[in-house]
């Protein structure tokens, strides 16, 4: 391939899609989807609705590929890097030879939280890369409650789950975004004066969101999340956390 161009397309609703993401499928020689098997299968028919929106049905141009899974097993680090490495063949062989043009639709925005750049990175020879941004969970997050990001003139933090677990709050900053979470991290916290607000599938018609003090709100989100999750078999979600000033 000459040319990746990487697209968010938000968190869900296809109306996430901009128009200059829009001209990005329309011009693409080729449009890679992945597979995350049986019970992510809504995932990859959302990347089809959206390809079939903007270009009317003609799905031609789009390949599904089947994407390797990590090994949850042995050194985190070394486990993502392997797992990257072998995307990265996934897509060069989904692509073919003879393609100028391939894009890959991207869930939220390929900056934040995703791999797609640095997996980018290890084709070889290297294509040219076009990046167009997405609406990220992040933005989904703070729309659904109504609510800033940050306090007037302060700092905010994005990490994941598994930093807040192991480290605990970080002392650069009262409000906190956490992403990638699968273990409810947040139970790990002292409640007192931290509020947090909660939400899954944003985007999606089973959005779902929660908030509150997290003494109250914490174990409504535990049990919420674990009903979604069986549910759809699948969930992503985001918490935004917030102490008082000084806490």
């Amino acid at each position: 391939m000459r040319e990746l161009v990487l697209i968010g397309i938000g968190t869900g609703n296809p109306d996430h899609l901009t128009l200059q993401g829009a001209e990005a499928i329309r011009s693409a020689d080729l449009i890679l989807v992945p597979r995350k098997g049986a019970d992510k299968a809504d995932l990859a028919d959302l990347r089809r609705d959206i390809c079939a929106r903007v270009l009317g049905g003609d799905d031609a141009r789009i390949v599904e590929f089947d994407l390797p899974k990590r090994d949850a097993g042995g050194d985190y680090l070394e486990g993502v890097e392997a797992w990257h490495d072998a995307i990265a063949c996934a897509w060069v062989a989904a692509a073919g030879r003879e393609v100028q043009r391939v894009a890959l639709l991207v869930w939220g925005d390929p900056a934040l939280y995703d791999s797609s750049l640095r997996i980018a990175a290890r084709l070889s020879p290297p294509p040219r890369i076009t990046v167009v941004p997405g609406i990220t969970a992040l933005q989904a997050l703070c729309a659904a409650h109504a609510i800033p990001l940050n306090e007037i003139g302060a700092p905010f933090l994005v990490t994941t789950g598994r930093r807040l677990r192991e480290e605990g709050w970080p002392d650069c900053a009262d409000t906190l975004v956490v992403m990638l979470d699968g273990g409810c991290a947040f139970q790990t916290l002292d409640p007192e004066g931290i509020t947090i607000w909660w939400g899954a599938y944003l985007g999606m018609d089973a959005g779902v969101t929660v908030s509150g003090p997290l003494s109250e709100a914490g174990p409504r989100i535990v049990e919420t999340r674990a009903a979604a999750r069986a549910r759809h078999g699948w969930i992503m979600d985001i918490y935004l956390l917030r102490r008082a000033s000084g806490g």
